[in-house]
């Protein structure tokens, strides 16, 4: 066992030293009452020199009271023994049961977003607080989650998988074959989360109920829940003035969104889910796509109620590159300004926003897909009502996109 190890085993809570302690009482009773029966047998005078000589002649007590020791001294050092044992059994899981303590000890934070931005940042704060809230969009209707979605009736499981994997064990088999995406047949393009989460809600007749059994399945820290269980559809309002409907709709067009609702326009969110802003300490929107991963939550009003009544502190966490066809040239007042129109004026405490260069050769090949570093306007961002923290969250050589470390140790040092 690694001296590491050893260390661990000494920190409060992990229940060794509690069945250490019962052995060496044992141990001390039974010693105590082993001495006792001899000092009798031997000769009581020298019992009376350790204090005991009212028991000359008080042969039935003496027994009894040798007999109680040995029994006592017996059990109880059966009973620690039998303890420390068993936690030398498990000495391979000390660490991790170490970490889930501190982890427990961690702020409440709740996310609230959705795609790739959402389960990146989840995956980073897994690793400093277990007490972890994601609140996940449910307006996807593209790719294997709208096939699901229009084949079997089920919410969109697409994003609510992401998140699920993001917070699993990361040496879980299971959290990769929910990743696991078919490349062959009739499934192909469909990836064995997204069928779990459709076959268990078929199963349960309940898709909160399916993302419950699923957390449980892969022992994910924190919970995942739906933004509603209701069938919403966003619509979107496109320069120009055309309307469209559907998420996919939405992205694959060339034109940017001016504004988007839901149909129907006021669905009702899931009770856990504004009980965990109620209890949250920091409640974190972003990072992820503006129009169709964050504003979709904000249209709820429940959601949006929720955020003005809670005493976390709301930090928006801006993208660091523009979106094509989403949030061209758009800066981060512009994202913030979004925001507002749609519903999160006066409910955003703090905007956090990247200051980490991006390299050259990155930059020339975003600018080849149409995006670029989002610029910071401090001072109309101050104008908007926010309070404006710059800090080196983004990193990567091939992409360039939050640290969700960095992100994470940034996140946490402003929950209240």
């Amino acid at each position: 066992m690694s001296r590491q190890r050893l260390v661990y085993w000494l920190y409060p809570g992990i229940g060794v030293k509690r069945w250490a302690a019962v052995l060496a009482a044992g141990v001390l009773v039974f010693g105590a009452a082993l001495f006792l029966g001899i000092g009798a047998a031997v000769s009581y005078e020298f019992l009376a020199g350790v204090g005991l000589g009212f028991l000359r002649g008080r042969y039935f007590i003496t027994g009894l009271l040798v007999g109680l020791g040995l029994t006592t001294g017996l059990v109880l050092s059966y009973l620690g023994l039998r303890g420390v044992v068993r936690f030398a059994r498990a000495a391979p899981n000390v660490s991790r049961i170490r970490s889930d303590q501190l982890l427990a000890r961690g702020p409440q934070v709740v996310a609230i977003g959705g795609g790739t931005g959402l389960a990146a940042l989840l995956g980073g704060l897994k690793l400093f607080t277990g007490n972890l809230t994601a609140v996940v969009t449910v307006a996807d209707d593209g790719g294997s989650s709208g096939l699901l979605r229009r084949d079997m009736g089920v919410p969109p499981p697409g994003d609510i998988r992401n998140c699920l994997v993001a917070l699993a064990d990361d040496e879980s088999l299971l959290g990769r074959l929910f990743k696991y995406r078919f490349t062959d047949g009739g499934l192909r393009g469909h990836s064995f989360g997204n069928l779990f989460l459709a076959a268990l809600t078929e199963v349960t007749g309940d898709f909160e109920l399916a993302v419950a059994e699923s957390s449980s399945v892969l022992n994910v820290r924190g919970r995942v829940l739906p933004a509603t269980l209701e069938d919403v559809q966003l619509h979107a309002q496109l320069e120009g003035g055309e309307q469209v409907a559907g998420e996919s709709t939405i992205t694959a067009h060339a034109r940017r969104p001016l504004r988007v609702w839901l149909s129907p326009e006021s669905p009702l969110p899931l009770p856990q889910s504004l009980e965990a802003i109620a209890r949250a300490e920091l409640v974190v929107l972003g990072p992820g796509s503006l129009f169709t991963s964050v504003i979709p939550n904000l249209l709820i009003p429940g959601v949006r109620e929720a955020l003005r009544s809670t005493h976390a502190r709301v930090v928006y966490v801006c993208n660091v590159m523009t979106q094509p066809g989403e949030t061209d040239g758009f800066s981060a007042a512009d994202h913030v300004d979004a925001l507002c129109r749609h519903g999160a004026a006066g409910l955003i405490d703090v905007v956090l926003v990247n200051e980490t260069p991006v390299s050259a050769d990155l930059a020339r090949a975003y600018a080849l897909q149409g995006a670029e570093p989002v610029a910071v306007d401090d001072e109309r961002l101050e104008r908007l009502g926010v309070h404006v923290v710059h800090a080196e969250l983004a990193a990567g050589s091939n992409v360039f996109r939050h640290d969700p470390a960095r992100l994470s140790r940034t996140l946490l040092r402003m929950a209240r």
